[in-house]
């Protein structure tokens, strides 16, 4: 294929995925859709989710692309300037900044994290989200050295508010 350009969002976000799951690393297949999704004028026809697996897909997969940078930059630049983070359930949430942190991107893109730790904070209860999303987005902010008091008061107070740590 020359163009990327008949594949859907979706359809790149569930290739990336399958590739990254299934430990192929082919290095030209993923630098042609980072190409492909840097050189998109926005990205406003991926949701969340896509947005996030994309992310967390070459994060997994540790490819090294010379369009890794761009794409990371291209998907925070997206995230903030949406006018809500609503739309991210929290398995996005928890995949972005893993993959943020994970190819240590993080230190690029404090607003990022800040932004994304401000919308968790927000929530009235996290009920929705389950142990692996928070130790996921607890881990991100540790491992990228990035600080939110208020996300970790938030996080622990609503696991120390857990009957059993099983829900």
């Amino acid at each position: 294929l020359d163009d990327l350009g008949g594949f859907t969002p979706q359809n790149l976000s569930n290739i990336a995925l399958a590739f990254s799951k299934a430990e192929i690393v082919d290095v030209s297949l993923f630098e042609k859709v980072a190409e492909h999704i840097v050189a998109l004028d926005d990205l406003t026809s991926f949701d969340p989710q896509a947005l996030s697996n994309i992310v967390w897909a070459f994060a997994n997969a540790g490819v090294v692309v010379v369009e890794d940078s761009k794409l990371f930059a291209k998907v925070a630049d997206h995230v903030l300037a949406l006018d809500d983070l609503d739309g991210f359930r929290p398995q996005a949430i928890s995949n972005l900044l893993w993959a943020f942190s994970k190819c240590e991107e993080s230190h690029h893109r404090p607003k990022l994290f800040e932004r994304v730790a401000d919308h968790v904070v927000a929530i009235t209860n996290l009920i929705e989200f389950n142990e692996q999303d928070l130790s996921n987005i607890v881990w991100a902010f540790a491992s990228a050295k990035v600080t939110h008091p208020e996300l970790f008061e938030k996080v622990a107070n609503h696991i120390t508010a857990l009957d059993h740590l099983g829900r």
